[in-house]
């Protein structure tokens, strides 16, 4: 909730567009991902939800794939329900003719799974600080055949914002949760991340700056205390 307000205040009273700040935060989010240790010859799958945080996800391609990097993204659900900056960055992956799979077109989990141990790296951007609660079908099955492709073929795996599927007020699990190798989180670190276990869905946590001023995130936390 304090994420979504420093969101909310710096587009509605300092006049920061949300476009703006979902570009601010995708371009640091690939650069950071270009730090890590995977092969870069190989291809990155991106996979994305239907919300803002797929938005970052197909930034974070349109970035990587302008550092030369071959980038694939596999959507979940129909692009119609996006939100209006999320469809803005949807459309321009598209305009630069990069790959589009529907996760739906893979109709059993270990075919996904076999697909998705042909890259060398996936990020996860299924699901935002928005989620509480169990995961539903067919995102569960997306979620348990990354989770194999990172288990039975090292493919590391780094979430954007959070794991998906983990609580970000209390840091737990849910019946089907990304175990990240990463996880590159906006604005600040969640409150659930300090929760005794959920390093073992996180790892190692790099907060990204979205573009907003430092006092902001000091008067969110000041009225939420």
């Amino acid at each position: 909730a304090q994420a979504r307000e420093v969101d909310r205040i710096a587009i509605e009273e300092l006049g920061i567009p949300g476009r703006l700040l979902m570009e601010h935060a995708g371009l640091l989010a690939a650069l950071r991902l270009l730090e890590l240790p995977w092969n870069r010859a190989g291809r990155v799958g991106i996979l994305c939800g239907r919300g803002n945080n797929a938005g970052d996800g197909y930034v974070v391609a349109r970035v990587l794939h302008s550092r030369g990097v071959a980038v694939r993204l596999l959507e979940g659900g129909p692009t119609v329900a996006l939100p209006d900056d999320a469809a803005a960055n949807r459309a321009l992956v598209q305009q630069l003719g990069l790959e589009l799979t529907a996760l739906d077109s893979f109709t059993t989990s270990s075919a996904l799974e076999a697909e998705l141990s042909t890259h060398a790296l996936l990020v996860d951007a299924l699901l935002g600080t928005g989620f509480q609660g169990s995961v539903r079908a067919p995102l569960d099955a997306w979620i348990h055949a990354a989770n194999l492709a990172k288990q039975r073929h090292s493919i590391p795996i780094a979430a954007l914002d959070l794991p998906s599927g983990l609580d970000a007020d209390d840091g737990a699990p849910s019946n089907a949760t990304i175990r990240a190798d990463w996880t590159l989180t906006f604005v600040a670190a969640k409150v659930g991340f300090r929760r005794q276990g959920a390093k073992a869905w996180t790892g190692p946590v790099y907060v990204i700056p979205i573009g907003t001023p430092p006092a902001l995130l000091e008067r969110v936390l000041a009225l939420k205390a």
